[in-house]
């Protein structure tokens, strides 16, 4: 067996220092080693079945058909370890094309699985199924999926938690229990007609009729008797598991008369910071610990509201209610009140909250779980995202666009408006079939320059079109999204598929290269799959491109993708079979 005085005589290192170098280097390959192979030893496989059917479901008095699956609304938990694959059939009983996306999931080399109709996969149409077939590396913690067509999504997603290996510790206490808190929206009407109307006029589309949490819109609105309660012991922490599912709303949440303490967002731990309330935004995840009391409130009350209500940035219409739930205590006690106290919502617009919140999360950056920021880039891109307004299309009389001044709402990613193609973008590429379907052109930067947070210029129409942008393998790149104010400014939960990224930056008004980029924090930004740009302001992410395939990218506010804010990346294959996209399956639906 080799030892120190060994390797000493027989290497021509010349120090004890750099055998004692080797050594460590022998001894991490080995642990390398034994961690893949408990790894694959300690892998499961878990099998899932989702049936899309209509259920009927009664919410404010109204009942409707509503688009599940298995009947749930919301949909059924997804539960996996770090590590594990996870095979879900998918089969559709609806009349309408259906797809799913495992929201925050990497899908490394998985790229078929990922979800989005017409990017990775044309849609299920009615009596299809397709297997969604993955592996989770390097991930733990809470995601969730949901419906990538149109405004299924509604209705159709649930909640995915991922544990970590078996015998690997939260980096945080652990809790006694943990609860997913699915913050959604309820529509009494249909909401494929809802977008379909305001597509077809142009104009803003009607807003919900309730917030939901877990599908309940609580005591608060008028003919409802669904209430999301949570039984709680006193002297215990529990885990909230967070998520907002809202098509088109950011909310602000808090508990009364509790704190939480936020140890995760997107499936990445941060470190540990107190806060009265959150905000999250379409699409994020946030994990939060609370502590119950250890004994009942001054005055006997044992029933706390869990609220939310919307964060508005935008000048357009929006649900202007709260949604409730309730936090109650397992007390027997005759003297306990009738009371259930609110907690205390930051107003409607308050930006300078939202700010503060992002500002405190960190990542941890330890050893266990690194910050991998690239400390260099290959590439930078600075893409405007935002809002604007097209002229009414010739032979359409002014009277029928519904936008202002008779024209039609429109978003764009440096000034292209992205326009869905018949075929999925990523069969396209894998089998270079792009003519006619994208183009590769997608700018750098926008066409041209302007005050994007200031007074508009006179020409503000969008480019429609279907273009990517193309990297290639192992590319570093860091992004600057800059809100802009062409029709008016409004911040944008920006969501990339296929990676996490590092946010090394934020800021209100125009970014400014010489100024700005010297205070990114490249030690421990904090990681995301989704990333609230600032209203009239900017984000700057980085990340690497290491997972081959095609990657969309959108607006989670669901209003602005359907005009056209989203773009879509390719990332070409590396070397060798594990930097290569594999084959699509057999059972990929056909276009």
């Amino acid at each position: 067996m080799l030892n120190s005085k060994t390797l000493l005589r027989l290497c021509p290192c010349p120090s004890r220092a750099a055998v004692k170098y080797l050594l460590i280097v022998i001894l991490l390959v080995i642990i390398q080693y034994l961690d893949t192979a408990a790894g694959k030893h300690w892998q499961t496989t878990r099998h899932y079945k989702f049936n899309v059917r209509q259920s009927n479901v009664t919410r404010l008095c109204n009942t409707k058909p509503l688009i599940t699956v298995n009947g749930q609304y919301p949909g059924p938990t997804i539960f996996a370890q770090e590590g594990d694959q996870v095979i879900i059939k998918l089969v559709n009983h609806v009349k309408d094309n259906v797809t799913i996306h495992w929201h925050g999931i990497r899908q490394l080399r998985s790229g078929w699985a990922d979800g989005p109709g017409y990017i990775t996969q044309c849609p299920l149409q009615t009596g299809m199924s397709y297997v969604y077939n993955f592996t989770i590396t390097g991930q733990r913690g809470t995601l969730w999926w949901h419906a990538h067509i149109s405004w299924l999504r509604a209705s159709v997603h649930g909640a995915i938690i991922i544990y970590p290996k078996p015998h690997v510790p939260y980096p945080f206490p652990k809790p006694y229990k943990e609860v997913p808190i699915i913050l959604g929206e309820w529509w009494n009407a249909d909401t494929e007609k809802v977008i379909q109307q305001a597509l077809q006029t142009g104009g803003g589309p009607n807003v919900s009729d309730a917030y939901t949490i877990n599908g309940l819109p609580g005591p608060l609105y008028n003919c409802s008797n669904d209430t999301f309660v949570l039984n709680v012991n006193p002297r215990k922490t529990y885990l909230l598991r967070i998520i907002n599912a809202a098509l088109n709303d950011e909310l602000f949440l808090a508990i009364a008369n509790h704190s939480m303490t936020v140890v995760e967002v997107d499936a990445v731990y941060v470190k540990p910071f107190q806060t009265n309330t959150l905000v999250i935004t379409p699409g994020q995840t946030t994990n939060v610990l609370f502590t119950t009391n250890a004994t009942i409130n001054v005055g006997g009350v044992n029933q706390f509201y869990i609220a939310a209500r919307p964060f508005v940035t935008g000048g357009g219409t929006f649900d202007n209610s709260t949604v409730a739930g309730i936090v109650s205590y397992n007390i027997s006690n005759s003297n306990t009140s009738s009371t259930i106290m609110m907690p205390k919502l930051p107003a409607l617009n308050d930006t300078s909250f939202a700010a503060n919140f992002s500002a405190k999360l960190r990542s941890l950056a330890t050893s266990q779980f690194p910050a991998l920021v690239p400390q260099t880039v290959d590439k930078k891109l600075f893409f405007t995202v935002g809002l604007g307004l097209n002229p009414c299309p010739k032979g359409m009389g002014n009277a029928t666009c519904q936008a202002p001044n008779g024209t039609r709402f429109t978003a764009s990613v440096n000034n292209i408006s992205f326009v869905l193609p018949n075929t999925a973008l990523l069969q396209s590429h894998y089998f270079k079939q792009m003519k006619g379907v994208y183009k590769t052109n997608f700018p750098d930067n926008p066409p041209f320059p302007f005050n994007y947070t200031g007074t508009p210029p006179n020409n503000t129409q969008a480019v429609n079109g279907t273009r990517v942008k193309v990297l290639p393998f192992n590319t570093t790149v860091q992004l600057i999204l800059q809100d802009t104010s062409i029709f008016s400014t409004d911040s944008h939960p920006v969501h990339l598929h296929g990676f996490n990224f590092f946010v090394v930056g934020q800021g209100v008004g125009n970014y400014n290269e010489s100024t700005d980029a010297p205070n990114f924090n490249l030690i421990d930004p904090v990681e995301r799959n989704t990333v609230g740009v600032p209203k009239g302001g900017w984000a700057a992410i980085r990340f690497r491109a290491d997972n081959p395939g095609v990657w969309f990218m959108h607006c989670h506010l669901e209003v602005h993708t359907s005009w056209g804010l989203k773009m879509a990346w390719v990332v070409k294959n590396g070397k060798g079979p594990l930097q290569t996209l594999p084959p699509p399956p057999s059972d990929l639906p056909p276009c």
